[in-house]
């Protein structure tokens, strides 16, 4: 395998499914999408919209966070009980401690604030997260 792109997401899997749907037009040859989501709904709406394969829960965050390339999600999966309780403290851990490069959408939850960012639509927020992990691909020669 060339190269490895995992999606994370909980609740509804709404974003990650856009991120997955974004990502699709990227990808090429040997590399692999992955959907990894808090529950199986989200997983399996992000292996919907075209993720190669996915998984559910805290161990499958723990596990293969260790094996991509790029990870991508809302910031709230690197904060322990964001996502109305989802996000554990492990599933935070290992995205942090994660080798590969982390890019994560800005957005704010009921119990925390981002301070000092552009408030951007959710849509500009997607393109930005998807242009960027092209350029960190074509950085990695992916």
């Amino acid at each position: 395998m060339k190269g490895t792109i995992i999606v994370i997401d909980g609740m509804g899997g709404g974003i990650g499914v856009e991120l997955v749907t974004k990502i699709r037009e990227l990808v090429v040859p040997g590399v692999e999408l992955i959907a990894l989501g808090a529950n199986a709904v989200a997983t399996e709406r992000m292996v919907k919209a075209g993720a190669h394969r996915g998984a559910s829960g805290e161990n499958a965050v723990t596990v293969m966070a260790k094996k991509g390339d790029f990870i991508l999600g809302p910031v709230g999966i690197v904060i322990a009980d964001s996502m109305m309780g989802e996000i554990t403290q492990g599933m935070a851990r290992a995205v942090l401690e994660a080798p590969g490069e982390r890019i994560l959408l800005p957005l704010e939850q009921e119990h925390f604030f981002i301070a000092g960012l552009e408030s951007l639509p959710l849509s500009k927020m997607l393109d930005r997260a998807v242009a960027l992990l092209k350029e960190r691909m074509a950085a990695r020669g992916l």
